[in-house]
């Protein structure tokens, strides 16, 4: 019994990742539990396991007291001194009570228990791990579907993938490779649950730092992401290193970083601005590729008013107004855009006759124009139509 026992604990070490010490104590209680029921035995018991011969031993703990009330659990003075005579009260004395058939019994009863103990020992090893990848990034298989939930596995365990957090333009099928968000990990009874997403702008933001070497080193930050999943995105990023351009180390050599982005997300377009401290600059780039004549500026509201010329109205609002929604997310700013006309006859522009002139040309890069596929002015004629 000794050599199997010892194998096994050595396999469950191996496999399972589970401590030796934590098997054995399952082992002890185990077979605390067993002698209780089996042998109808309320008294404090503890359990000798000697690995090395395989000899189980059960000894009955009884208080040494003066007077005693219960004698499952007490002894007396003399009879303790009749064991040895060095004992006194509140001292604890052990007495081998070990039935003759309590190994096959033992075995038996303990089997579902050190089961059942092991097991928790794993979903903790599980949880332990994956509580530290929470708002990470790892690549799945996924298992099955239903109306609710895409079971996705992540090697040691199923995670969750909800309604709610897939792509709409997105069809699972089982054994598809996919790259997901880890939202949240709980501790329920029946184990760890993983909840994961492919829409969160986490997800966005983990792929530019897998895609690019100057996000992954801290060269380049990603200051804010606003994400509508599957149709449209927006990133602002910043650099301190003036030798560094952040929007193009995140499109890359002929736009081929962003690209493996976009083709991870099945096509979502990906714009890519440059972060500045002025909102007037920065709610001015996050409305890109429209061009603008002005941002004025309402700070007690947190809010911004956008001149553009009467020809970009359409552009700066996009379709179903995304453009814009896209920019006050990203920017944290509120922004009411007005096309030159109606600027002119409100009498906010010009202001002191002087056109603004904003460089929000980030997406005058012939290599990103031809390869990231993002055409807004068939969006601007489609619109139109």
């Amino acid at each position: 019994m000794s050599s199997e026992l010892l194998d096994a604990l050595t396999l469950l070490e191996k496999e399972k990742g589970i401590s030796r010490d934590v098997i054995i104590e399952a082992i002890e209680a185990a077979l605390v539990s067993a002698y209780r029921r089996n042998f109808n035995q309320a008294q404090n018991v503890r359990i000798d396991l000697n690995l090395g011969n395989g000899t189980m031993r059960v000894f009955a703990r009884k208080e040494v007291v003066d007077e005693v009330f219960d004698p499952r659990l007490e002894i007396s003075v003399e009879d303790a001194q009749k064991i040895n005579p060095n004992y006194q009260v509140e001292d604890v004395v052990e007495m081998e009570v070990t039935p003759k058939d309590f190994g096959r019994i033992a075995a038996q009863t303990a089997k579902q228990v050190v089961t059942q103990r092991v097991r928790e020992a794993e979903r903790g090893i599980i949880y332990s791990e994956f509580i530290d990848r929470e708002e990470d990034i790892m690549t799945g298989i996924v298992q099955r579907t239903d109306p609710k939930f895409i079971y996705v596995s992540l090697g040691k365990i199923e995670a969750i993938l909800p309604a709610n957090e897939q792509m709409p333009n997105e069809r699972y099928q089982p054994h598809d490779r996919i790259k997901v968000f880890i939202t949240k990990v709980e501790k329920t009874t029946k184990g760890p649950q993983i909840f994961v997403s492919r829409t969160h702008p986490g997800l966005l933001k983990r792929l530019f730092e897998i895609e690019v070497p100057e996000i992954y080193d801290g060269t380049v930050e990603i200051k804010s992401v606003a994400r509508e999943a599957g149709d449209r995105s927006k990133i602002s990023v910043h650099s301190d290193n003036e030798e560094v351009d952040p929007v193009g180390s995140c499109v890359g050599p002929k736009g081929t970083r962003v690209q493996a982005v976009v083709n991870e997300l099945k096509g979502e377009k990906i714009d890519i601005v440059k972060w500045s401290s002025d909102p007037v600059v920065f709610v001015a780039n996050a409305l890109s590729p429209s061009k603008v004549l002005d941002v004025i500026v309402n700070e007690d509201d947190k809010a911004t008013t956008v001149v553009v010329p009467d020809y970009q109205l359409s552009l700066a609002i996009g379709k179903r107004g995304q453009n814009a929604r896209l920019a006050a997310k990203l920017t944290g700013w509120k922004i009411d855009i007005k096309s030159e006309t109606d600027a002119r006859e409100a009498g906010i522009y010009p202001r002191d006759e002087k056109l603004l002139n904003f460089d929000n040309d980030d997406y005058e890069n012939e290599d990103y124009e031809k390869n990231a596929d993002f055409d807004f002015q068939d969006e601007l004629l489609e619109e139109n139509e």
